[in-house]
């Protein structure tokens, strides 16, 4: 269109030169170009009519092929306006919503849950929902007005905002969801299967009857894996191994894992319950990961005690059971090895370092005292990581004081240990396998050998990488397991009256004078702390209450609120006291000596947290309570730690949990 101007410019220049030159012939080329010009334009106007009538006539022709191409398209595609109302739609997007353009129906009406994400500051969102029985995905793209249409936007409409409109698009996700979760149920689950109490339960029945019970035991755990069309191979006497569906896994949850209580109905003379537990491993990404993921999961059941199932799932563990009190062996073989173990290493170090839990209590520092005497019967330095001293246990540092042995250099605070950690040193942690709530976390991860002794059952975030890890639930107290490792640990031993003195008072602390979790073992590490010199007059006075610790646990007592009228709720004040969680934990021992009360719970504000302390006798399973709010235990011992919340939220969080535990039936019976 443009190539007549250029010629018509290029005829003025030649007419213009040839003047320069002659004044004759210039005037007969300009005639010549004139005509030349005025020919051109005529050309020029007659074909620019008919491009432009052509090029109009081909756009309308696009137009509408697009639009019937549009129209046709298999991709269902909507446009609706800003309130999200439809305006427009493909004939696949109405043969879907079964709805023609006249209907203008809103998308949040068709399509649950779009409403509220319909976007708002963004160009493009995407929803999934459901319609007629169908999955779909639905993305919405939002336009601008102004985006599509060029016009002049006035001054006064410039501070305005453009109106929007939304293009929607329908994607059919029903087939492929179904395939991604078939594929999800057909992924395998390995499951380790142990035997808590084989050796005790065969000991309870005739020698005769013994393959009898153990084909029982074998029939009833093939019958329940075979019933989910599982694979199971028996390992050794007491140990099994399974393999599951994903698909029927959510059966066996559902169900409870009903094979804890079906194994216990086996009974052909036996005088004590078979139990079992079972660990199991999924999402491992490997059939190898998922093996090593349930032998985590076993461990983890072994170390809470038993009786129950721990389902691993990458870094989420989920626990199941758990609802009979933990039976501790006669045997001490495994006391013995231990022992054996922990002298190796403090043999092999420099140095030793020995951390309890934040707060300690009376147990907490009975054992590292036993520890303490251990490692300086192998000639080693020694110190235990002590920052914060409670109140409670001033009477018993008071009296590890008086002894010259000890003196001011037994115990040393965080900055220091830290200081002092080198490559060589041995961390050993009691009474405690969280490392949150250990007294000093960071050396935990300066520390390269680390030893975790504890009595506590095993949370989702135990101590991790341990050279040596002795974690036995059934044992009473940390004190029990240090008294049982001395006896084993050397022959020239020499336990002083004043280590004596210690362990014993964090046995009697933690069985509240014998009354909780105590079994033959206690009582035999107590006779053995007896005979090295503990003085039971002694240890009675280090815990003699002071007359406001006395008058706080009266009013904890005295304020106490019956829930369903089975679970004692109270408040310990902290400011009648100074030692409030210590009181809280003697309250809460207080309530259970009262008819009626199954669980007792006194919560205590302290240092910014809110302390709850739970206990029960037999009836109600506080570990698996706790552990609902963050905490653990023991299933009649246990307590949690609450941060950002009042005590009336906390008391509101608890009853919560207590509700939901009513609900599914989560009570222990004794």
């Amino acid at each position: 269109m443009n190539w007549p101007l250029l010629v018509c410019i290029s005829l003025l220049i030649l007419s213009i030169i040839i003047t320069m030159i002659d004044w004759m012939a210039g005037v007969a080329a300009s005639a010549c170009s004139i005509v030349l010009i005025i020919g051109l334009m005529a050309l020029s106007i007659y074909y620019h009519r008919r491009i432009n009538s052509d090029m109009v006539g081909f756009g309308a022709g696009y137009a509408q092929i697009q639009k019937q191409l549009l129209q046709e398209m298999e991709f269902p595609y909507g446009v609706a306006d800003e309130i999200g109302r439809l305006i427009w739609m493909n004939q696949s997007f109405q043969r879907i919503v079964q709805l023609n353009n006249n209907a203008h129906k809103n998308l949040g009406t068709l399509f649950p849950g779009i409403d509220r994400q319909f976007p708002k500051n963004q160009r493009t969102s995407q929803v999934h929902s459901e319609y007629l029985g169908r999955k779909y995905q639905i993305t919405i793209k939002a336009v601008s007005i102004r985006d599509i249409v060029e016009t002049v936007v006035d001054e006064e409409d410039q501070g305005k905002k453009a109106p929007m409109m939304y293009a929607v698009y329908l994607s059919d996700e029903t087939q492929m969801l179904e395939w991604k979760q078939k594929v999800e149920d057909e992924k395998l689950v390995a499951a380790l299967i142990y035997l808590d109490n084989y050796d005790e339960v065969l000991d309870s029945i005739e020698e005769t009857r013994r393959p009898l019970l153990i084909a029982l035991i074998d029939r009833q755990i093939t019958k329940y894996i075979s019933a989910y069309h599982g694979v199971i191979k028996k390992l050794e006497n007491d140990k099994y191994f399974a393999i599951v569906s994903n698909e029927h896994l959510k059966e066996m949850q559902a169900n409870d894992f009903s094979l804890l209580e079906d194994v216990k109905t086996i009974s052909i003379g036996n005088t004590i319950n078979v139990t079992i537990s079972i660990g199991l491993g999924i999402n491992g990404g490997t059939y190898s990961k998922n093996y090593d993921y349930a032998r985590m999961a076993i461990d983890m059941a072994l170390g809470r005690g038993g009786d129950q199932v721990v389902l691993k799932n990458q870094d989420e563990i989920t626990y199941y059971g758990g609802r009979t009190q933990s039976q501790g062996k006669n045997t001490r073989v495994k006391a013995r090895v231990k022992a054996q173990a922990l002298k190796e290493l403090i043999e092999a170090s420099s140095d030793v370092l020995i951390m309890g839990h934040s707060i300690s209590d009376a147990d907490c520092i009975g054992a590292s005292v036993g520890i303490y005497r251990a490692a300086r019967t192998s000639g080693k330095d020694v110190h235990i990581v002590l920052n914060t001293i409670a109140n409670s246990i001033k009477p018993l540092l008071n009296r590890l004081a008086e002894d010259e042995e000890y003196g001011k250099k037994l115990f040393i605070d965080n900055e220091t240990a830290i200081q002092r950690i080198t490559e060589g040193t041995l961390l050993i942690v009691v009474d405690n396998n969280r490392p949150s709530r250990t007294e000093c976390p960071q050396l935990l991860q300066l520390a390269q050998h680390v030893v975790v002794l504890d009595h506590h059952r095993q949370s989702r975030d135990c101590i991790e990488g341990a050279v040596l890890s002795y974690v036995e639930p059934y044992a009473s107290s940390a004190s029990e397991m240090v008294a049982e490792i001395l006896q084993y640990y050397s022959d020239s031993i020499k336990i002083r009256p004043t280590d004596a003195d210690a362990m014993y008072s964090g046995i009697v602390v933690d069985t509240n004078n014998f009354m909780n979790n105590t079994g033959v073992r206690t009582f035999e590490a107590a006779a053995f702390l007896r005979r090295n010199g503990a003085d039971i007059t002694k240890v009675r006075k280090l815990f003699r209450d002071d007359m406001e610790d006395y008058k706080a646990k009266a009013e904890a007592v005295r304020e106490v609120e019956m829930f369903h009228e089975r679970y004692a709720i109270s408040v310990c004040p902290s400011d009648m006291t100074g030692n409030p969680t210590v009181i809280a934990a003697q309250a809460a021992n207080e309530l259970l000596g009262i008819r009626g009360i199954r669980a007792s719970f006194v919560m205590t504000e302290y240092e910014n947290q809110i302390y709850i302390s739970a206990r029960s006798i037999d009836e109600v399973n506080v570990q698996t309570i706790m552990e609902k709010l963050g905490g653990g235990g023991h299933m009649n011992v246990a307590g949690a730690q609450l941060r950002n919340v009042t005590l009336g939220e906390a008391r509101s969080m608890l009853k919560d949990v207590l509700m939901a535990q009513e609900e599914k039936g989560d009570e222990v019976k004794g």
